[in-house]
């Protein structure tokens, strides 16, 4: 697959964002290197990308929208090939990886239900195919339902199980399988594991459980050259966090934290990239909390 390609594949998360109040810049399009590979301005000011002999693969779960779709592009711009991943949004997720292929970015989108082990196993089949293997999995895939614990019924806490937990277990069991030597995990987990907030209870408990698989894997990978680390966001202004939410709801939240406003999926893309990154090398079995302050 050339460089500037996109591909489609058929086999089984994300989340869109909406502007409501004006607290942050949106996220900035994807911008090519200059001449020479010069990222030294403009509004993606990165390292030079790399090679076509060292350019890493990224796969980065649930990525068709929101956080994950802003991962995806941050990824891009620092010279990553990335795969695209959804469950049910092919639209949103052809259309992210045209717009970065049309940049000049490689990129492939990839339907995976995360829940589902054998499409696991599938996508990674496929993104192996297409690239020759796979260097960094971004676990963004997610899904919060919220009730007290005595109104939680049995399909809330079987989904949030299915999707936040066990998918993340399916998709760390085949990097740990197929990283190649200097890879690099990063699992999104949430802020809510600290703040207990009442009818958080099931969805704090699924992240809880990545925040510990993050660590074990980070020693079970021992001399394998491959860190995994954990990202836990704050409130940032996503459908997974605003649907349903009455507007006065939302301005709280976006006041909990000392820099008074919600994340937004930049924030979180910058993060997952540093790690991601050169820069995070000596980073490894760690939790980054970028919440604005909130814990």
């Amino acid at each position: 697959m050339c460089a500037a390609s996109v591909g489609h594949e058929l086999l089984g998360g994300g989340s869109r964002t909406r502007p409501f109040l004006p607290i942050a810049p949106q996220l900035p399009p994807f911008t090519p290197a200059g001449p020479g590979g010069d990222y030294s301005s403009g509004p993606h000011r990165r390292r030079k990308p790399l090679s076509k002999q060292d350019r890493k693969v990224a796969l980065v779960t649930g990525s068709s929208r929101g956080i994950g779709a802003a991962i995806v592009t941050r990824l891009a711009s620092d010279g990553f090939t990335v795969v695209v991943n959804y469950a049910g949004r092919a639209a949103d997720a052809e259309a992210l990886a045209a717009r970065l292929a049309q940049a000049g970015a490689s990129t492939l989108a990839l339907q995976a239900d995360v829940s589902d082990p054998r499409a696991v196993t599938a996508m990674f089949d496929r993104a192996e195919a297409a690239f020759g293997g796979v260097d960094v999995l971004v676990n963004n895939a997610g899904i919060m339902r919220l009730a007290t614990m005595a109104a939680s019924d049995d399909t809330l806490i079987e989904r949030q199980l299915a999707v936040n937990l066990k998918g993340s277990i399916h998709t760390m069991r085949e990097a740990a399988r197929r990283l190649r030597s200097g890879g690099r995990i990063v699992n999104l987990s949430s802020s809510v594991v600290g703040l207990y907030q009442p009818t958080y209870g099931v969805y704090a408990a699924t992240k809880a459980g990545v925040e510990a698989m993050t660590r074990v894997l980070a020693k079970e990978l021992r001399g394998r050259n491959i860190t995994v680390n954990a990202v836990a966001p704050g409130p940032t202004a996503t459908e997974l966090l605003l649907d349903g939410k009455p507007e006065a709801v939302v301005q709280q939240l976006a006041m909990l934290a000392p820099l008074e406003r919600l994340g937004q999926p930049q924030d979180i893309a910058n993060v997952v990239a540093f790690l991601a990154g050169p820069d995070g090398a000596w980073i490894n079995g760690q939790v980054l909390r970028a919440n604005g302050g909130i814990v």
